[in-house]
């Protein structure tokens, strides 16, 4: 039997159900996806938490998870290119990426290679976009030096990964301590963000200047981007609401496949790393939410399909 992980209400991890399902049918345009694995990310729990809702209660059932890996099952109307039997992975832009079997738009995806493994494969579609475009954005080039707050996270590691790849001559990310070593490995100059005069601790660390910064932690670090800057212009969110009163960007969701086709010959050679830290099945699903709510996650957090 088809199962999803869903929630009826907004909430906690606890509001999360692994419930049956019929067996969904594509559409013109989209193909099934038996799915193998599909990874977690902060957004999934804000949405199910109600941050984007507005105090509007949910209309119906929801599932949780953008990104996938599995085998294409079925195919719809109008699909060109894809078969069944088809290894394939990418982002679910409707959620509801964790469940056994999953209804995507085939531009939304690309053909897993045979070097990359599911869970692997799984990790990458929102962190790679997500880093490609806000470099984009930021307009980064070579010389610059790029502050990434929560670089340890998936998006910020791949940011600060490719931002040395494109030319940056110094990265700069806040961490908690454990994972110091683990950046310096990468080239990034790691700088903890607990504690007071965080803002003095990474003008030492740049004693040049800063000249673009991405957040992704949402921990009210937008003054003091914008003052190390000189710029709200120079500086992007993905994780703080509130960017706007700021003069801040918030950049939200681009296309998946021109980001993942530029950076996947980057992951093959290994010059950009994307670490699982954990992995749960599917009946745990909730625990795996749980550990990502509560942060100092390492990369990814991947969840485990098994029917």
């Amino acid at each position: 039997m088809p199962r999803a992980l869903q929630y009826s209400e907004y909430g906690g991890p606890e509001v999360l159900r692994l419930v049956d399902i019929d067996l969904p049918e594509p559409a013109a345009g989209q193909v099934r996806i038996r799915a193998r694995a599909a990874g977690v990310n902060p957004i999934d729990w804000k949405m199910r938490n109600g941050f984007y809702a507005q105090g509007e209660p949910l209309a119906a059932p929801a599932g949780s998870g953008f990104e996938v890996s599995g085998v294409i099952d079925a195919v719809g109307p109008d699909v060109d290119g894809w078969a069944v039997g088809q290894a394939v992975f990418g982002q679910i832009r409707s959620g509801g990426a964790v469940a056994t079997h999953v209804l995507a738009p085939v531009d939304s995806l690309v053909a897993r290679p045979d070097w990359l493994d599911d869970e692997q494969a799984a990790a990458l579609p929102v962190v790679v976009e997500t880093a490609y475009r806000t470099l984009r954005e930021l307009g980064l080039r070579s010389g610059h030096t790029l502050l990434v707050h929560s670089a340890a996270g998936g998006v910020g590691l791949v940011a600060s990964q490719l931002a040395r790849v494109w030319g940056a001559s110094v990265v700069v990310g806040t961490a908690s301590e454990r994972n110091h070593a683990y950046l310096r490995e990468l080239g990034v100059v790691p700088v903890d963000y607990a504690g007071d005069d965080l803002l003095g601790r990474i003008r030492a660390a740049a004693p040049q200047g800063v000249d673009l910064v991405l957040d992704g932690s949402g921990r009210g670090v937008l003054p003091l981007s914008v003052e190390l800057t000189g710029s709200p212009d120079k500086v992007i969110s993905i994780a703080d609401g509130r960017a706007a009163e700021h003069g801040v960007r918030f950049s939200a969701g681009g296309p998946f496949v021109p980001a993942m086709t530029a950076v996947l010959p980057l992951l093959e050679n290994g010059t950009v790393r994307v670490p699982v830290e954990h992995v749960y099945p599917l009946d745990r699903a909730v625990d795996a939410y749980r550990l990502s709510e509560g942060g100092h996650v390492r990369g990814k957090i991947v969840i485990r399909i098994e029917d």
